[in-house]
């Protein structure tokens, strides 16, 4: 007899993560962990020049060193088909377009050899005149037609210039973003073997996506998708940086077809920074004028970016000014410069991250000039509709989130900065938003005679519990016991599905998983006496659906809430505590959900207080190239970190209610602690990240 519902946990339930176990014993195989017999070792050269072109490459030395297997160059490498993503035709030519292009491979039979012949590998260049330094004015800074997204790079309603200066109050400040870095704990690695015999590719990939890894090495190696197999099962996080495929795959497939023998390639941390993207510096006018009672009147957002000469993309930052506040008169646009950089890419809330930064840190400094509370500021001008569009969000909930925050956070009697000695203490907090985005997915579901069921789809879990949530998905449609429920995902052999990114794949997988076991208990139901051997199986494709224009705006939405302490003779920056509180769709499991929204504000932390990195103007170098020199937050940075959600019920989404929610805990979470030493110091300081060095500037009295 099967179960009833009240016997079943709903989904929602906290189920541990499935792979738990597997991670910390070491029996789950990560790509570079993939050693085929006969296994060849690979190590690419980047180059050393920030600008020119290849004049000479000699492998004689590295050709001599003993296992070295050869020296693929731009002179003598396989040529490519073509490629949407013109960062992975390596190899191809002898352009240097930045430092840290990688022109040549060597490859040996063990790691230490490929090293060794990489290093012996001499070539030689003709330099160019370079330009890596970003400025506002800069003279070839242009407004694209789109920001990344697909967002219009510019738009406008109203007369924001004419409303400002009508405004009786107003601000108009510069802020400073840094370039980031994703820097995963597993570096970007591929093991690739080709089989000559059966023209066929297995490669193992650290992506967030197998089947757009397939698709990239089907053009550039002119193979049909059927004779490639791409497997991303265990993924070491990636935070965007293994969003689409990266050099590595490429390098380590053209080496194992032109060699015939399998090659793994796992890339240096030192050479992330140039190879796998970052996020682009951003350099922010926000503009803010109000009424003497907090109402705004005007808004500018103006964004100035960086992107390199081989591709273009371009950091969204003004777009989540768009649909956060009531403004009759609003301008946000985009500017870009093509220097001699490496090419800026997807990093954890693309656009949002740097965006509302700004943003919430210029309603901090209106909220001092009306001598009015940041939060009720943020209260008062509470869109009916979004502000851009005009429609009706799906739901919001922001206002919820920012009361019951300050509520659990004590605001209101914190609101006086302290001083015990030589710390200072202050309190700070800021708004937080997320698009929901949804991509067409398939899936199949079987149930099998024994009573069990798998479902497969072509998902990727980079550490967010994606395989434990679908099962619980699954469990849920079926109204079966989760324990029965089995999930395959990370192979192109399972139903197709979009890439782990954009907080879209529980939203996007979970869709089709949810309807392919509905149409399994339709077949169960129609299907009379015991199940075949083969048990039943259903399909299902959400191409339809999820393409369909939605009439709302449906976001995500938080609050921060954060305590620092401010040492005045260091010029550390301690935060002693945060506080977020989410209205994020229904919560499908509260134990991955906590981790995600916890480690989100601990990249927002790090983003704030110590992650930056230094494009060497004369080297065209970045500087901070390890994370001896990288600073994310170590444990004894992050302080005591709280984490709520009110309860959302939104039916305008999925079939399970949900939205993303591995990027909104980082938005706004620099901007909050910014503002918390701004209260503290009753200093403003407005670029990031907030070092002792600046905070002792900033601190310094007047000459």
């Amino acid at each position: 007899m099967r179960p009833t519902p009240d016997d079943l946990p709903a989904l929602g339930s906290p189920a541990p993560r499935r792979e738990g176990r597997e991670k910390v014993t070491g029996a789950a195989r990560y790509a570079a962990e993939h050693t085929p017999s006969g296994c060849a070792y690979a190590w690419p050269v980047p180059a050393t020049i920030a600008r020119g072109h290849v004049t000479s490459v000699d492998t004689t030395a590295a050709t001599a060193l003993p296992g070295v297997v050869g020296v693929l160059t731009p002179y003598d490498a396989p040529r490519l088909g073509e490629a949407d993503d013109p960062t992975l035709r390596l190899l191809q030519d002898l352009r240097v377009p930045h430092r840290g292009w990688y022109v040549a491979l060597a490859v040996a039979d063990t790691l230490e050899r490929a090293r060794a012949a990489a290093s012996a590998v001499c070539v030689a260049y003709e330099s160019d005149p370079h330009d890596v330094t970003l400025t506002v004015g800069h003279q070839d800074a242009h407004t694209p037609e789109e920001a990344n997204g697909g967002h219009p790079a510019h738009r406008e309603q109203g007369d924001p210039d004419a409303a400002l200066a009508t405004a009786p109050v107003q601000v108009d400040c510069a802020y400073a973003v840094p370039p980031l870095h994703n820097h995963p704990m597993e570096p970007h690695a591929a093991t690739a073997v080709w089989d000559e015999e059966s023209h066929h590719l297995t490669v193992h990939d650290s992506s967030q996506g197998a089947g757009p890894v397939r698709a990239a090495l089907a053009a550039l190696f002119k193979l049909a998708e059927e004779q490639i197999t791409v497997v991303s099962e265990h993924v070491g996080g990636g935070f965007g940086s293994k969003g689409t495929p990266r050099p590595h795959v490429v390098l380590a497939t053209m080496a194992s077809r032109h060699y015939g023998r399998p090659v793994k390639l796992a890339l240096p941390r030192a050479h992330l920074p140039a190879t796998v993207g970052h996020r682009a510096p951003t350099l922010h006018r926000v503009r803010l004028g109000a009424r003497a009672d907090g109402t705004l009147t005007a808004l500018t957002h103006e964004v100035t970016t960086h992107t390199s000469r081989v591709r273009e993309f371009v950091e969204q930052a003004a777009v989540p000014a768009r649909v956060m506040y009531a403004v009759p008169d609003i301008r946000t646009t985009h500017r870009v410069v093509a220097l001699d950089v490496p090419t800026p890419s997807w990093m954890r809330a693309p656009g949002e991250a740097p965006g509302m930064y700004a943003l919430e840190s210029a309603m901090d400094e209106l909220a001092d000039a009306l001598g009015m509370d940041p939060v009720e500021l943020r209260v008062r001008n509470e869109p009916l509709t979004e502000p851009d569009s005009g429609r009706p969000f799906s739901s919001r909930h922001l206002v919820e989130c920012l009361r019951e925050g300050a509520e659990r956070f004590d605001w209101a009697g914190r609101r006086e900065p302290r001083r015990e000695g030589t710390y200072l203490f202050g309190s700070g907090m800021a708004a937080a938003t997320y698009p929901v985005l949804v991509s067409p997915s398939t899936a199949r579901a079987h149930a099998r005679p024994d009573g069990r069921f798998l479902v497969e789809v072509n998902a990727t879990d980079i550490g967010t519990g994606a395989r434990t949530v679908l099962a619980q998905v699954a469990a849920d449609a079926l109204r079966v016991p989760l324990e029965s429920v089995s999930v395959a995902i990370g192979h192109t052999g399972l139903p197709a599905a979009p890439l782990a990114g954009g907080s879209s794949g529980t939203a996007s997988w979970g869709w089709a998983v949810h309807d392919a076991c509905v149409a399994l208990i339709a077949r169960r139901e129609g299907h009379h006496g015991p199940l075949p051997p083969e048990g039943l199986s259903a399909s299902a494709d959400t191409t339809q659906s999820a393409k369909q224009k939605s009439p709302y705006s449906r976001h995500a939405f938080g609050a921060h809430f954060v305590e620092v302490r401010v040492d005045t003779v260091s010029g550390e920056v301690r935060v002693r505590r945060m506080l977020g509180v989410f209205a994020a769709g229904r919560i499908l499991n509260p134990r991955t959900a906590r981790s995600q929204f916890k480690g989100a504000m601990v990249m927002g932390l790090g983003m704030a207080l110590t992650e930056h990195s230094t494009m060497d103007a004369a080297f065209g170098d970045f500087i901070e190239s390890d994370l001896a020199a990288y600073h994310v937050p170590a444990h004894a940075d992050v302080p005591t970190i709280e984490v709520h959600w009110v309860d959302e019920y939104d039916k305008h989404l999925n079939p399970m209610g949900s939205k993303g929610i591995g990027e909104i805990g980082i938005v706004g979470t620099a901007a909050a602690i910014g503002n918390a030493v701004c209260h503290a110091t009753g200093r403003r300081l407005r670029e990031l990240p907030l070092t002792p060095d600046r905070v002792l500037t900033a601190l310094r009295p007047a000459d």
